[in-house]
Order: structure tokens, then sequence, then C-alpha cells
């Protein structure tokens, strides 16, 4: 591995780990010794990089840093362009036009080599028709999420019994055979996961969470026994 592409590689790391990495982690990550992280880390801050080191701890990169020029390895180009294809035909037509918009800016900014791999990407998104359904309500639902309001909506489950519930939508899920949506709901009082082609009402409400979102997400996930990274 060259020096350039190992200094790239200690940025990722850092932007990955949401807690202080060790030294000796580096080095363990990135095959090297630990007195090459501590070449590299002042070879980072000497070009503008902010990694702060605490006795103990370890190093964090602040925030606002980016390394130019931006680059992607081939197989990192497919996932980014096929996660973004896949947006675009499966999401809501808003976020689809946000996917697109995003892939045109990262096409934008790549070396010509590079922009040459995203059109011959061997990887493709399409859309079916029953999946076009269930996506019909996800501008709604991401406003509300966005906006922390309530909704309203009426349900069918897998018995084929209709309710209405008042519901507090945190996060949609989206899985292989159907998006989920979790979210508290009123009626139950508690977390509840509704399959999107199976609700049929959705209506905005102007009443805001009781609750601050991110800190509803952190309980829905610990009754649900996730671990966030």
């Amino acid at each position: 591995m060259s020096r350039a592409a190992r200094l790239l590689d200690l940025i990722q790391i850092f932007r990955r780990s949401r807690h202080p990495v060790t030294a000796a982690g580096l080095a363990h990550s990135l095959g090297v010794s630990e007195r090459t992280i501590y070449r590299d880390i002042l070879t980072l801050n000497a070009q503008g990089a902010d990694i702060r080191g605490e006795a103990g701890l370890g190093y964090v990169l602040g925030s606002g840093f980016t390394v130019p020029p931006l680059m992607f390895t081939d197989g990192e180009i497919e996932a980014v362009v096929l996660g973004l294809r896949w947006v675009t035909k499966l999401g809501d037509d808003r976020l689809g036009l946000d996917a697109a918009d995003a892939l045109a800016k990262i096409t934008d900014v790549l070396p010509p080599d590079l922009r040459a791999r995203i059109d011959d990407a061997p990887l493709l998104a399409a859309a079916r028709e029953t999946e076009r359904a269930r996506a019909a309500g996800l501008t709604l639902l991401r406003e509300a999420m966005r906006a922390e309001r309530k909704l309203a909506i009426v349900y069918i489950d897998s018995s084929g019994q209709r309710s209405k519930r008042q519901i507090w939508p945190l996060v949609i899920g989206f899985f292989k055979d159907a998006e989920v949506l979790a979210a508290w709901c009123e009626m139950r009082q508690a977390f509840r996961h509704f399959r999107l082609d199976r609700i049929i009402g959705i209506t905005a409400t102007s009443e805001a969470l009781p609750r601050r979102r991110r800190r509803l997400l952190a309980e829905w996930r610990q009754a649900e026994g996730i671990v966030h990274h």
C-alpha cells in the first residue's frame, strides 16, 4: 500500500469510528507500526486535518476535513452507484430526484477515468410496480420524521383487521420483500412495526412528538436490542 493510499484509509477509519481510536488499533488495522501511525497523523494535521489525541483514550478526527481529490476504489464506485440507482428507481419522487442529483455531483468531481467507471458500473437497479406502490407514502413519512410530527394512519394487519392509529414515526427499514416503518403506537402504547404496503391511509398532523426523535430512536433500539455503530 502506498503512503497516499494509507493516509486516505486512515482518514476513513476515523470517519467510521464513533469513538476515539488508539494508535495500536490504527496500526493493527493498517498493518503498520505505531511509529508510522504517529508520523501519518502529523502529516495529516499538517495538511489541515484536525486530529486530536488524548492519553489513554486515542485519536479523533474533527469535522470539516476533506481529502481532495475525491477518490473511490472500483468496489466503492459500484456500491455508491448501485445504492443511488436503487433509490432513484425505488424511492419516492423527491428522494429519487435527490439521489440522481447526488450521483451527478459525485460524477462531476471525479477524475475522467473514475467518471467513466460510473457509466460502466456493472450493477443496475430496476423498479417493479408493486415496489412503486409500497413506496407511494414515503414522501409524507419522511417529511413527518424530519419535522418530528405525529401521523394518523389506517392500517390492515396480517389477519385483515383494519384499525386507525396515531403514531410517532421513527425510521423506515428497507427489506427484500417489504418496507417497514418503526413507530410508537399510541393505541398499543408500545413500539410497533408497520409494513408500508398495509398502510392504506396516511394523514399528516400538526402535533409535535412529545420527545425528540433522536431520543425515541435510542429507546426503540434499546427495546429491540439493536446495537448502533
